[in-house]
């Protein structure tokens, strides 16, 4: 596969991990934590169950979207083929698309959690703060949406996608 077709996926794989961690951490957090001031546990409230039912949802689907995209570039190539700039530019949106899922699941995951998110010592903390790190990253950046966009009309996406 060219450089343009996997090192979007690698660095969403990353956050998405992420992500899938962070989820974990609030699920451990909610065995644990009584809000104060309330009866019950975290895991009772069901603002937090939807929070993460939703984060659950949005983070497997940019995950499907981009294993997708990656098999079916994979097959192009095991056909003998290059892959198109259009399947290129797929599976830069699919990356951008990915981080973009993760981004907004650790958030709903962040909030939930309450003051214990921003502890230092806090597992939410962690990573949150080590996804909006890798978040940074050109490579799943928003800008990837208006090359993509360019690049699937049948515009010229510019030199980085070429």
């Amino acid at each position: 596969l060219p450089t343009q077709c996997w090192v979007g996926p690698h660095h969403s794989a990353v956050i998405t991990g992420i992500a899938r961690a962070g989820i974990q951490a609030l699920i451990d957090l909610c065995v644990d934590k009584s809000p104060r001031g309330r009866t019950g546990m975290l895991r009772d409230n069901p603002q937090v169950q939807e929070s993460v039912g939703r984060a659950e949802t949005m983070l497997n689907a940019g995950r499907s979207y981009r294993n997708e995209v990656i098999r079916d570039m994979w097959n192009t190539v095991v056909r003998g083929e290059a892959p198109t700039i259009v399947q290129k530019a797929r599976g830069r949106l699919a990356s951008s698309f990915a981080g973009d899922c993760a981004r907004q699941a650790m958030d709903l995951m962040y909030r939930a959690g309450g003051s214990t998110s921003f502890k230092t010592d806090s597992r939410l903390a962690e990573c949150w703060r080590d996804l909006q790190t890798v978040s940074q990253t050109v490579n799943v950046m928003p800008e990837w949406y208006p090359i993509g966009g360019r690049a699937i009309m049948g515009m010229d996406p510019g030199p980085r996608l070429r």
